[in-house]
């Protein structure tokens, strides 16, 4: 149920950014220019391939000439409050002191060496598919 609440939310986002960016007549390669990613990325947020982090949508919402709230308009209650939780709790994780530390001694690693311990945090979490 929670995963059915989150895609609902991601569709919800998706929709709200392809309806924006339309009414500002922009196309998905002038506004992925603008955010500095490549189109088929805003093509994933649409459709809800891809989940959008708050960071993203910070940059969206100003590059659409709107406040983050009109990303959220319309959800129901319950997605509002779930998407809260989900966020409060994601925020204390990364505010951790070994969070942080991981994510300075990743980044201080080289590109290969980066992609392998990925690889492997993945393969240990049991999300690499053979």
């Amino acid at each position: 149920m929670v995963g059915d609440s989150m895609d609902e939310i991601d569709i919800h986002l998706g929709r709200r950014l392809r309806r924006r960016r339309r009414l500002l007549g922009l196309t998905q390669q002038e506004l992925a220019h603008a955010c500095g990613v490549r189109f088929q990325q805003i093509q994933k947020y649409e459709c809800a391939a891809n989940r959008m982090s708050a960071a993203r949508l910070w940059q969206l919402a100003e590059v659409l000439e709107v406040p983050v709230s009109y990303f959220y308009e319309g959800l129901t209650r319950d997605q509002r409050e779930h998407l809260e939780r989900e966020t409060s709790s994601t925020s204390e994780t990364l505010a951790s002191k070994e969070t942080q530390d991981l994510i300075h001694a990743y980044y201080q690693l080289g590109e290969r060496p980066r992609r392998r311990l990925l690889d492997l945090a993945k393969a240990m979490n049991g999300e690499i598919e053979a």
